[in-house]
């Protein structure tokens, strides 16, 4: 009925954006992208940068704790999930996997990251230190044995995360003030409240880093 009324205005009457012609060129404009995409088999970017299918691994050697490995992964692979079921080292946890809790930190060169929002062709050949790598020998490191000693965990899940984190600390402030510490670790939760015992766990290890002269 609509349609039939405005016919019979005549020619010029009808407005100039109508619902049916918007319809119509939104639907030839998506044509015209479509038609512009790259498809998924054989495809190329327009830059011609090549696209990998999903499922398909690609080399990558990661330095680890001092040790290199060369392995095929996934693009999409995060460094936990690789440094977990990849290369077993299960050290570093996976709590929250979407970079909110911090059990799964770990060191890329001296910096904390988050391993589950870390992909690992990011930190190619690059140093990366876990928890097993804070070890001197078979003893344990200069904050894990200060963890031990002022019974800075309970459950033990965030410890990883939070012994890392205070590492990642030490080596750049070697003499962190407690609001330093605070702030050092505030991005690792321990659901089981355990930060007072953290905080002088922290004190501990500068005091033991020093008192030794290293940094780890």
């Amino acid at each position: 009925m609509r349609d039939n009324h405005r016919k019979k205005k005549g020619k010029g009457t009808e407005p100039g954006v109508t619902r049916r012609r918007f319809l119509t060129g939104a639907g030839i404009g998506a044509v015209g992208l479509a038609a512009g995409a790259p498809t998924a088999e054989g495809a190329t970017t327009t830059d011609s940068t090549p696209i990998i299918e999903a499922g398909e691994t690609v080399p990558v050697t990661l330095r680890i704790n001092g040790i290199r490995h060369r392995l095929l992964v996934e693009p999409r692979w995060s460094l936990a999930y690789v440094l977990r079921e990849r290369l077993a080292m299960t050290g570093t946890k996976l709590g929250c996997d979407r970079g909110e809790c911090g059990a799964c930190t770990v060191l890329v060169g001296d910096v904390t990251r988050y391993s589950c929002m870390t992909l690992a062709l990011e930190v190619e050949d690059r140093e990366i230190t876990t928890l097993e790598g804070l070890l001197e020998g078979e003893e344990l490191g200069a904050v894990q044995r200060a963890f031990k000693e002022k019974d800075a965990f309970q459950c033990g899940y965030c410890t990883p995360g939070q012994v890392v984190a205070v590492e990642g600390l030490l080596r750049s402030n070697p003499d962190p003030s407690l609001e330093e510490i605070r702030t050092g670790v505030s991005g690792n939760l321990c659901r089981c409240g355990t930060y007072p015992n953290i905080f002088k766990a922290a004190r501990l290890a500068a005091d033991l880093k020093r008192a030794k002269g290293v940094r780890s």
